[in-house]
Protein backbone atom coordinates (compact mmCIF):
# COMPACT_ATOMS: atom_id res chain seq x y z
CA UNK A 1 0.00 0.00 0.00
CA UNK A 2 1.28 3.45 -0.87
CA UNK A 3 2.14 5.79 2.00
CA UNK A 4 2.74 9.50 2.56
CA UNK A 5 6.42 10.17 3.16
CA UNK A 6 7.49 13.17 5.22
CA UNK A 7 10.72 15.01 4.39
CA UNK A 8 12.01 14.26 7.91
CA UNK A 9 12.36 10.62 6.90
CA UNK A 10 13.84 11.29 3.47
CA UNK A 11 16.46 13.69 4.80
CA UNK A 12 17.55 11.16 7.42
CA UNK A 13 18.66 8.90 4.57
CA UNK A 14 21.21 11.46 3.45
CA UNK A 15 22.80 12.40 6.77
CA UNK A 16 24.85 9.75 8.56
CA UNK A 17 24.31 11.37 11.96
CA UNK A 18 20.51 11.36 11.44
CA UNK A 19 20.10 7.81 10.16
CA UNK A 20 17.99 5.54 12.31
CA UNK A 21 16.09 2.27 12.20
CA UNK A 22 12.77 3.90 11.31
CA UNK A 23 14.25 5.77 8.33
CA UNK A 24 15.94 2.54 7.20
CA UNK A 25 12.63 0.67 7.37
CA UNK A 26 10.83 3.36 5.36
CA UNK A 27 13.51 3.22 2.67
CA UNK A 28 13.12 -0.56 2.56
CA UNK A 29 9.34 -0.18 2.37
CA UNK A 30 9.78 1.75 -0.88
CA UNK A 31 10.98 -1.52 -2.40
CA UNK A 32 7.39 -2.78 -2.06
CA UNK A 33 5.15 0.28 -1.75
CA UNK A 34 5.38 3.67 -3.48
CA UNK A 35 5.72 6.88 -1.53
CA UNK A 36 3.39 9.81 -2.09
CA UNK A 37 4.40 13.35 -1.15
CA UNK A 38 2.88 16.82 -1.32
CA UNK A 39 4.60 19.26 -3.66
CA UNK A 40 6.19 20.99 -0.65
CA UNK A 41 8.31 17.85 -0.10
CA UNK A 42 10.49 18.74 -3.08
CA UNK A 43 11.31 22.12 -1.55
CA UNK A 44 11.78 20.76 1.97
CA UNK A 45 14.28 18.17 0.75
CA UNK A 46 16.04 20.75 -1.42
CA UNK A 47 16.26 23.17 1.49
CA UNK A 48 17.57 20.50 3.87
CA UNK A 49 20.33 19.58 1.43
CA UNK A 50 21.24 23.20 0.71
CA UNK A 51 21.42 24.04 4.41
CA UNK A 52 23.72 21.04 4.87
CA UNK A 53 25.95 22.38 2.10
CA UNK A 54 26.04 25.87 3.60
CA UNK A 55 26.96 24.44 7.01
CA UNK A 56 29.78 22.37 5.54
CA UNK A 57 28.09 19.02 6.12
CA UNK A 58 27.80 18.39 2.38
CA UNK A 59 29.71 19.44 -0.69
CA UNK A 60 27.94 20.55 -3.84
CA UNK A 61 28.73 17.10 -5.28
CA UNK A 62 27.11 15.45 -2.23
CA UNK A 63 23.93 17.47 -2.83
CA UNK A 64 23.82 16.46 -6.50
CA UNK A 65 24.33 12.79 -5.56
CA UNK A 66 21.58 12.95 -2.93
CA UNK A 67 19.18 14.43 -5.51
CA UNK A 68 20.07 11.71 -8.01
CA UNK A 69 19.56 8.97 -5.42
CA UNK A 70 16.19 10.35 -4.34
CA UNK A 71 15.02 10.80 -7.95
CA UNK A 72 15.42 7.05 -8.48
CA UNK A 73 12.97 6.18 -5.71
CA UNK A 74 9.31 5.32 -6.40
CA UNK A 75 7.92 8.57 -5.01
CA UNK A 76 5.01 10.42 -6.59
CA UNK A 77 4.38 14.10 -6.02
CA UNK A 78 0.74 15.03 -5.45
CA UNK A 79 -0.46 18.45 -6.55
CA UNK A 80 -1.93 20.83 -4.00
CA UNK A 81 -4.57 23.25 -5.18
CA UNK A 82 -5.00 26.76 -3.84
CA UNK A 83 -8.35 25.68 -2.41
CA UNK A 84 -6.71 22.83 -0.52
CA UNK A 85 -3.91 25.08 0.73
CA UNK A 86 -6.17 27.82 2.03
CA UNK A 87 -8.89 25.41 3.21
CA UNK A 88 -8.08 22.04 4.74
CA UNK A 89 -4.32 22.60 5.05
CA UNK A 90 -4.70 25.89 6.92
CA UNK A 91 -7.53 24.44 9.03
CA UNK A 92 -5.40 21.44 10.03
CA UNK A 93 -2.41 23.66 10.76
CA UNK A 94 -4.54 25.92 12.93
CA UNK A 95 -6.40 23.12 14.72
CA UNK A 96 -3.28 21.08 15.50
CA UNK A 97 -0.69 23.85 15.86
CA UNK A 98 1.31 22.57 12.88
CA UNK A 99 3.21 24.48 10.23
CA UNK A 100 1.36 24.69 6.93
CA UNK A 101 4.12 22.48 5.54
CA UNK A 102 3.44 19.68 8.03
CA UNK A 103 -0.31 20.11 7.63
CA UNK A 104 0.11 19.48 3.88
CA UNK A 105 1.36 15.94 4.66
CA UNK A 106 -1.55 15.34 7.01
CA UNK A 107 -4.09 16.69 4.50
CA UNK A 108 -2.66 14.45 1.76
CA UNK A 109 -2.82 11.36 3.98
CA UNK A 110 -6.43 12.18 4.90
CA UNK A 111 -7.49 12.97 1.33
CA UNK A 112 -5.93 9.84 -0.17
CA UNK A 113 -6.66 7.52 2.76
CA UNK A 114 -2.97 6.65 3.15
CA UNK A 115 -0.82 6.00 6.20
CA UNK A 116 1.83 8.58 7.11
CA UNK A 117 5.55 8.03 7.66
CA UNK A 118 7.10 10.82 9.70
CA UNK A 119 9.66 11.35 12.43
CA UNK A 120 8.10 14.67 13.46
CA UNK A 121 6.49 14.27 16.90
CA UNK A 122 3.90 17.04 16.46
CA UNK A 123 2.84 15.66 13.07
CA UNK A 124 2.61 12.13 14.49
CA UNK A 125 0.44 13.37 17.35
CA UNK A 126 -1.85 15.28 14.99
CA UNK A 127 -2.17 12.24 12.72
CA UNK A 128 -3.23 10.11 15.65
CA UNK A 129 -5.80 12.71 16.75
CA UNK A 130 -7.47 12.77 13.32
CA UNK A 131 -7.28 9.01 12.80
CA UNK A 132 -4.56 8.88 10.13
CA UNK A 133 -2.64 5.64 10.55
CA UNK A 134 1.11 5.94 11.07
CA UNK A 135 3.53 3.71 9.24
CA UNK A 136 5.12 1.47 11.80
CA UNK A 137 6.91 -0.97 9.53
CA UNK A 138 7.86 -4.37 10.85
CA UNK A 139 11.55 -4.88 11.35
CA UNK A 140 13.62 -6.35 8.53
CA UNK A 141 16.04 -9.23 9.01
CA UNK A 142 19.61 -8.21 9.61
CA UNK A 143 22.95 -9.61 8.55
CA UNK A 144 25.95 -8.68 10.69
CA UNK A 145 24.02 -5.82 12.25
CA UNK A 146 22.99 -4.30 8.91
CA UNK A 147 19.47 -4.46 7.45
CA UNK A 148 19.16 -7.10 4.74
CA UNK A 149 18.81 -5.74 1.21
CA UNK A 150 18.37 -7.01 -2.29
CA UNK A 151 20.76 -6.00 -5.05
CA UNK A 152 19.58 -2.78 -6.66
CA UNK A 153 17.48 -1.79 -3.67
CA UNK A 154 17.23 1.89 -2.72
CA UNK A 155 19.29 1.33 0.42
CA UNK A 156 22.40 2.60 -1.35
CA UNK A 157 21.28 5.96 0.01
CA UNK A 158 22.23 4.83 3.50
Amino acid sequence: MAFVLDASVALAWSFRDEQNAYAHRMLRRLEQDPGVVPVIWLLEVANGLLVAERRGRFTEADVVKAYCDIEELPITCSDLTLEQARGPVVDLARDHRLSAYDAAYLELAMREGLPLATQDAALRDAAQRVGVPLVESRRTRTFHGQPARRPGSPSRLL
